[in-house]
């Protein structure tokens, strides 16, 4: 029986002594059978029948097992590229020219969802250019509303300023039937007695113009014009409504005026006609010694007629202001019937050098009325927290010490200023 030569044979056969394994003849014997093929599979074979067999030491059952997990790692690495969370995670802390994805395992490609390329692929910040371009036009369309086309030229010989309205392009629809009534009203500023426009054009969005209006006015005085052109939209039976303006601070923008220049602007979006309320102009000095802040009210010019007879009764007001409060209040003489008045008043405020940087000054151009109460022609306001030539002629002051340092202020109403009582002067 099968079984019974097995169990037949002898201990020495199947173990044999640890001398014999280490002869060198034994040695010899079994290099010879591991290069036989049929017998490296036969081993092979056995192993993989039983890996925890006494037989075989613990030794080559750990190697084995061991190249196995190795030879199995390698192969779900190289088809399946998914890794536990704590590997992703330390990928996000790789730097970025490094792809794990690139490493060469095999011969085998990379994954083709690794592969770059422009076909589907999403770029944010495409899509936020686009939409800030958006909204920038949107911007643009409520600020404008079309465009104004007019030529300066000046008149040497009879000191005129020759200003021709040529023609508007895209104007918005004022009326029910998608269509407007322009027309144009041109000042010189200061001067707003003088108001010419021009014809009426019916149901048009691109009117053509070409009206010639003459402004006398000495050539020296030029630089301190504005030309200012509203465009409205006529209404037989209501209130005509505003399109819009056009301001032209410098009239030699253009050209020097000696030829026709044509000149195209954008009319900006505007409810109302802009009022010029004219300008102050006052000296700061300050004596850091003394502590001593002195105001000059130089004069003022152009202001805002407020009586009926075109004229004013002007005087100006100075506010000492810390933290919104109102500490004192110095006041002018009144200059009557004038638009132009002169003061060359000075007006004095005790201010200590370390409380310099906490006030400010709250200039009021006021109207005096008999009757009534005083009505406010424009403010403006100087400090370290002011706003444009206020906190520069305030800067300028403490700059130079000692020194009267004067400017032209130019007024604004009170609802666009800080008024007295605001926390934030």
């Amino acid at each position: 029986m099968p079984w019974r030569n097995k169990e037949a044979s002898s201990p020495s056969s199947a173990n044999p002594p640890l001398e014999a394994l280490q002869s060198p003849s034994f040695r010899g014997n079994m290099a010879d059978k591991l290069k036989d093929p049929s017998t490296l599979g036969f081993l092979e074979a056995a192993v993989k029948i039983s890996h925890t067999s006494p037989d075989i030491p613990a030794e080559v059952q750990m190697s084995v097992k061991e190249h196995i997990m190795r030879h199995t790692r390698l192969q779900r690495q190289t088809t399946e590229p998914a890794s536990s969370t704590r590997h992703t995670s330390f990928k996000r802390h790789l730097p970025r020219q490094m792809h794990v994805s690139s490493v060469d395992y095999g011969n085998e490609l990379p994954p083709a969802a690794e592969q770059p390329t422009s076909i589907g692929r999403i770029k944010p910040e495409l899509y936020k250019q686009k939409s800030v371009d958006g909204e920038d036009a949107k911007s643009e369309a409520t600020k404008s509303c079309g465009k104004i086309n007019f030529s300066l030229r000046y008149d040497y010989e009879t000191e005129t300023l020759i200003v021709r309205i040529l023609k508007a392009f895209d104007l918005p629809a004022k009326d029910f039937c998608g269509s407007s009534d322009p027309y144009v009203k041109i000042y010189l500023l200061p001067d707003r007695k003088c108001k010419l426009q021009t014809r009426v054009h019916r149901k048009t969005l691109n009117p053509t113009f070409d009206e010639n209006f003459h402004f006398p006015v000495p050539y020296e005085e030029l630089a301190d014009r504005k030309l200012h052109l509203s465009v409205f939209d006529f209404d037989r039976f209501s209130r005509h409504d505003m399109i819009g303006e056009v301001i032209l601070d410098n009239l030699f923008e253009a050209s020097d005026l000696s030829r026709e220049t044509s000149i195209w602007k954008d009319i900006q979006y505007a409810t109302s006609e802009s009022v010029d309320l004219g300008e102050i102009m006052f000296s700061l000095c300050y004596l850091p010694t003394a502590g001593r802040l002195t105001l000059t009210v130089i004069k003022c010019r152009n202001l805002k007629a407020m009586d009926i007879t075109g004229y004013s009764d002007p005087y100006v007001k100075v506010s000492l202001l810390c933290d919104g409060r109102r500490l004192k209040k110095k006041k002018t003489t009144i200059k009557k019937n004038t638009l132009n008045p002169v003061y060359n008043e000075a007006i004095i405020f005790d201010i200590p050098p370390e409380n310099m940087d906490q006030v400010s000054l709250l200039i009021s151009v006021m109207d005096y009325d008999r009757v009534g109460h005083n009505e406010i022609i424009g403010v403006c306001r100087v400090g370290i927290t002011a706003e444009g030539l206020g906190r520069d002629h305030w800067n300028e002051m403490l700059a130079y010490p000692r020194k009267p340092i004067a400017h032209w202020h130019s007024l604004v109403e009170v609802k666009k200023s800080f008024k007295e009582g605001n926390p934030r002067l």
